[in-house]
């Protein structure tokens, strides 16, 4: 069972209403038995068909009462596990949203991607399924084994007896399961991570011309998550085939017993009817949660799995401090900042920077040297471990305040686009901008003419589902986004580092003007960027160690000479 399945919304009341109808149902199954043996008996004693009639019609009463309360239980279990999973997916997404792009890409896109669709969904329907299922074997085996027992006390004795060997029969077979279960979610997970992640990485494929020799990863990932299933399967077809041999032999060895008590007299023929045909109904409810057991481990593991990304901290803090507005004439400090990573690993060390009004800085160094936290502390992604912040006055121990965000654009490597027209991809942020605003930033980012080819112009669908974008266009769909949101903070994260140098100095020569009246915070490995900034920052090994406009670094510093001439190796094989 779920450990959190009482704490839903609306949980506790839900199993209460399946409780009564369980209950009711169960009594429809003992009227329909009793009427049923008793119309049998009639018919064997050779009573006039028109004295069992009444018999056989409150029989077909029971039997319809019976399973029209089972169609009610799965509609209330359904209604409350549609409307469960729908909240969980919105809470999901929204935390996926509020956890930033470094928690995203520890946990894979294509994992997140996955538990958000196809995760919910099987959650939906363990709780669908497991919430009649568990009440019943709790309620109708009891009400039975009552009915049994009253009818005659040998057969519920045999009943009783037979009830937890066969629950632990059960459980044994849950354990044997759990091992090839966990086994197929995992491949399932890296199939599905492995597939998201080629179909972004289609166009790249392509273009270096290994989209073919791909094929071979993709087919050894797809074996792999065959073969699990394949396991899988063999032990749910064995566990089911199990669990019905049990109940079969144990419902024989009520029949064995009634048959000879009944040829020596000791039991009337309808009591007999009686407890045979209420026997199979006892072990039933076992039948259907074993039987559903597979079918809802999926669900309940990925009900695990977003309540502890659900559970995880959010980086987003409930503060009294509200960052000024950013203007030409506002300051940033930061002093003796401090990151340390959960291995304890320093990765920033002792940084101190200022930074006044509109200009734009460029943070560069080597791979691992630290500029990707240093983004993070600054877009508000994640916390420094030590050292405070201060701006206009306003001093804060960290950046991850709404405040703060609701002047920040952040635009990394590969910006997201949605699936939906250009029109909605350039406002999503600002859903109530007006056509004209629209069309104005498109003209500021050089869409104009590439929207003039579309037959649908701004209408035009993109993203899944639509027309695909090079990755060019979708730098400059992601700048158009940020323009109409019209905030006093950029920042840029590799942003063209996927791009081939023809469609970045096409590009370069479109954001340079833009990016004025604004403060831009701007980290590549591409160095050219580097000219047209105002200041930089140059880290080695988590440290600010050079600071200066790109001619004073080139003439006069070590490390920034170093990039540079790493740079032109790069650019010259």
């Amino acid at each position: 069972m779920d450990k959190h399945l009482l704490r839903y919304k609306g949980s506790k009341k839900i199993m209460a209403f399946v409780g009564v109808l369980t209950l009711a149902q169960a009594a429809a199954v003992i009227f329909q038995a009793l009427f049923l043996a008793k119309a049998i008996t009639q018919l064997f004693h050779g009573t006039v068909l028109q004295a069992v009639l009444p018999s056989f019609f409150i029989f077909l009463i029971a039997y319809s009462l019976r399973h029209f309360i089972q169609w009610g239980k799965e509609r209330l279990a359904y209604q409350f596990a549609e409307k469960t999973a729908a909240s969980f997916q919105e809470q999901l997404i929204r935390k996926i949203f509020e956890l930033g792009p470094r928690t995203v890409g520890k946990h894979g896109s294509g994992n997140l991607i996955t538990l958000s669709l196809e995760g919910v969904s099987q959650f939906k329907t363990y709780l669908q399924l497991f919430i009649p299922r568990f009440i019943s074997i709790g309620i109708i085996p009891l009400s039975l084994f009552l009915a049994i027992f009253t009818v005659d006390r040998m057969s519920g004795i045999i009943l009783a007896i037979v009830f937890p060997i066969l629950i632990a029969f059960l459980i044994l077979l849950g354990f044997a399961a759990q091992k090839q279960i966990d086994a197929q979610l995992d491949t399932y997970r890296l199939l599905s991570r492995h597939f998201v992640d080629s179909l972004r990485g289609l166009v790249t494929l392509k273009y270096l011309g290994r989209s073919k020799s791909h094929q071979k990863s993709i087919e050894i990932v797809s074996n792999k998550y065959r073969i699990a299933t394949n396991r899988t399967l063999r032990v749910a077809f064995l566990s089911t085939f199990s669990l019905d041999f049990f109940t079969s032999l144990s419902v024989a060895v009520i029949a064995v017993e009634l048959g000879l008590r009944l040829i020596h007299g000791q039991i009337g023929l309808e009591a007999a009817l009686v407890i045979l045909i209420l026997a199979p109904e006892y072990f039933q409810p076992v039948r259907d949660l074993g039987n559903d057991y597979h079918a809802t481990m999926d669900g309940k593991e990925a009900g695990e799995q977003i309540h502890r990304l659900l559970a995880e901290k959010t980086i987003v803090q409930t503060q009294t401090e509200n960052v000024p507005r950013w203007t030409n004439n506002s300051e940033m400090q930061f002093s003796q900042i401090h990151k340390r990573s959960e291995e304890g690993r320093d990765i920033l060390r002792k940084i101190d920077l200022h930074v006044k009004g509109f200009q734009k800085i460029g943070i560069v160094g080597a791979s691992g040297a630290g500029k990707s936290t240093l983004i993070d502390i600054i877009s508000g992604f994640t916390q420094p471990t030590a050292g405070s912040i201060s701006i206009d006055g306003v001093d804060v121990s960290h950046l991850t305040l709404k405040s703060w965000y609701d002047q920040v654009t952040y635009i990394p490597q590969h910006p997201y686009i949605f699936s939906g027209t250009i029109a909605e991809n350039i406002s999503f942020y600002e859903p109530n901008a007006k056509r004209t605003e629209i069309e104005h930033v498109c003209k500021m980012t050089g869409l104009e003419q590439l929207i003039a080819r579309f037959p649908n112009g701004l209408a035009e669908k993109i993203g899944q589902g639509g027309r695909t974008l090079s990755g060019g266009e979708e730098q400059r769909v992601a700048l158009a986004r940020s323009l109409l949101q019209k905030r006093p903070v950029l920042i840029f994260d590799e942003p063209t580092a996927h791009l081939d140098i023809e469609t970045e100095h096409e590009l370069k020569e479109m954001m340079l003007p833009i990016l004025n009246d604004k403060l831009v915070f701007f980290a590549t490995h591409r160095l050219h960027w580097m000219k047209d900034m105002d200041m930089i920052f140059v880290i080695d090994n988590g440290q600010i160690v050079e600071t200066g406009t790109h001619e004073q670094l080139a003439e006069n510093a070590t490390v920034y000479k170093r990039l540079i001439h790493a740079h032109q190796r790069g650019m010259k094989q």
